[in-house]
């Protein structure tokens, strides 16, 4: 293991930034740290980088514990969300400023310089200044002058933060690619996310100081293991539902009767479930129409064009909203439509009792 947290812990003044947070980093993989503003990702990267002395909890780095050692004797490599260049050196001096008090010598140095240049495409820019370049390649020098000592982690903190759509995409091949041709151990922070499942090999998913689920991108995406994961990752429509019967399983939700395929997992009848359902697992009936599935009524409040296919928002008879990819004609504004659900695609969690597993997860 390249990076360990164990039971990270951080308090500033009473209020808990990071509450109990382990996971770790093995040789060569690339972990987003995914989560939304505010849940406790900047603090593990400054208890990584030794910016912050956590309150309690262990960073290890090679087996190593360096929760005290300062900043200067950790091998981390940073790129942080606002470019840090320095706008009077030119490139080759910025990509080069970390390996003097390494103790290169000057010649080993430039080598090592136009190495990394030549790594991220910019071995012609290195009399350069920062200003001379575009927001692009700004992030590629940073990218070259975090790698050039050679780190045994590299963190990105929000690195495509404030690029443009299409640069953000490149420039997120740009970063695979560098990764697999360094194969330096990466953890990458951001809220965004397309840009972490994209990216990564697995994903750490935090909400408000503790960790939600660690997993590849599909497992989590496909078999989320509480609501917030279910929600965060993607697009869920959540719904209420009820256990109907246990033999065969069936519950109901928002009108609609679904037979489940365990019986063991749904509960007693009458307990409260919360249900996930995405919304290209629902599709719109005619009205009359006979259903292929069960369904539920609801009435088209907005329908969104996206290109290749209608985002529609209806709202159920109990008040509740969802939306619902739809790729043939647009329906009407006010209309009543039925609202087939695939029951293969259902993520069903315990509401009743708080319990974060999933009671049936069928995908």
């Amino acid at each position: 293991m390249i990076l360990e947290l164990e039971n990270l812990t951080h308090r500033y003044g009473s209020e808990s930034a990071v509450d109990g947070v382990s996971f770790g980093l093995e040789s060569g993989e690339l972990v987003a740290l995914l989560g939304p503003s505010g849940c406790g990702k900047t603090t593990i990267v400054q208890a990584i980088a030794g910016h912050v002395r956590p309150t309690s909890g262990e960073v290890r780095l090679r087996g190593t514990a360096v929760t005290d050692d300062p900043p200067e004797s950790r091998t981390v490599g940073l790129v942080f969300q606002q470019t840090t260049l320095f706008p009077h050196l030119t490139v080759d001096e910025n990509v080069g400023y970390g390996l003097a008090a390494q103790g290169i010598d000057r010649e080993r140095r430039a080598d090592r310089v136009g190495e990394y240049l030549e790594l991220v495409g910019l071995e012609e820019r290195g009399e350069a200044y920062p200003a001379e370049l575009s927001g692009g390649q700004q992030r590629r020098v940073e990218l070259a002058r975090a790698l050039a000592p050679q780190p045994d982690v590299l963190i990105l903190d929000e690195p495509l933060s404030g690029l443009d759509r299409a640069l953000r995409e490149r420039m997120r091949g740009e970063i695979a690619r560098i990764q697999h041709e360094t194969g330096v151990t990466t953890l990458c922070v951001t809220h965004d996310q397309e840009e972490a499942m994209a990216l990564a090999d697995r994903l750490v998913v935090m909400n408000d100081g503790s960790l939600e689920g660690v997993g590849t991108p599909r497992s989590l995406f496909e078999s989320p293991p509480n609501p917030f994961v279910a929600s965060f990752l993607g697009r869920s429509n959540a719904l209420t539902g009820t256990v109907v019967d246990r033999g065969p399983p069936t519950i109901e939700v928002e009108g609609a009767t679904v037979e489940l395929d365990d019986a063991s997992r749904t509960g007693s009848a009458g307990d409260e479930l919360t249900c996930h359902v995405r919304p290209k697992d629902l599709s719109l009936a005619s009205r009359g129409a006979r259903n292929s599935g069960p369904s539920m009524t609801g009435t088209v409040t907005y329908v969104a064009d996206v290109g290749r296919r209608f985002d529609v928002s209806l709202r159920l008879e109990s008040g509740a909203e969802l939306v619902v990819e739809h790729t043939g004609d647009p329906p009407a504004i006010g209309d009543d439509r039925p609202i087939v659900i695939d029951p293969t695609a259902l993520t069903v969690f315990d509401g009743s009792s708080g319990n974060d597993e999933p009671t049936a997860t069928i995908a």
